[in-house]
């Protein structure tokens, strides 16, 4: 018996996941996102609606326009960090433990920092206007917090991988679970910038 052949029968070799096509897990995220896709369609729908069948001033109750400058500072961080996710995903492809862990890392810290800013956005505008002040504060913080809480589920995720990369759980031929959260965090990155038009710029159009 050759050493290849004695290395593909050994446990670690016929436990080894070779993502061939579309796994269950691939098809579950897909489904998962498609449904929140839809909830997120329907919550910005309704605020577009409600905007405009309450008419000017908008927002109402004399809150004033949002600020961009710190949207504009924590889509900086969000939206990019899927270029560390891409190339994590594509360097345990070629079997580069370094590559993963260094990737998740920077999107952990660049995710961090997406929430720890939206925090303090909250703490700014709570001071004016809560969720219970008017329609526009129900939506704002509504629309916000649901992908906020989005974020925090994708940091969950990318802590547990970061967790199993330092173990050495993935290899080249064993990445299908990275590849799925990485679809998720593209997802949360596409929709903040829907948020980003809807909530904010449009604000000033």
């Amino acid at each position: 018996m050759t050493s290849a052949v004695r290395k593909a029968l050994a446990p670690s070799g016929l436990t080894t996941e070779v993502p061939s096509g579309r796994g269950t897990g691939w098809w579950g995220m897909v489904l998962l996102i498609s449904t929140e896709a839809f909830l997120f369609a329907t919550l910005l729908g309704s605020y577009f609606y409600l905007r405009f069948q309450h008419g000017s001033p908008w927002p109402p109750g004399g809150i004033t326009k949002p600020e961009l400058v710190r949207p504009l500072i924590m889509t900086a961080l969000l939206l990019p960090s899927s270029i560390p996710v891409v190339w994590a995903e594509r360097g345990i492809r070629k079997g580069q433990q370094w590559r993963l862990r260094l990737g998740l890392l920077a999107t952990l810290l660049m995710g961090g920092g997406f929430l720890a800013l939206q925090a303090v956005e909250y703490s700014m505008k709570l001071k004016t206007f809560t969720i219970k002040s008017n329609v526009y504060g129900s939506l704002f913080y509504g629309i916000t917090g649901f992908h906020g809480f989005h974020v925090l589920v994708g940091l969950v995720m990318v802590v547990w991988l970061l967790a199993a990369a330092v173990r050495g759980s993935f290899g080249y031929r064993h990445h299908e679970r990275v590849r799925n959260v990485a679809i998720y965090w593209h997802f949360i990155d596409t929709v903040w910038a829907a948020i980003l038009l809807s909530l904010y710029l449009s604000e000033w159009f």
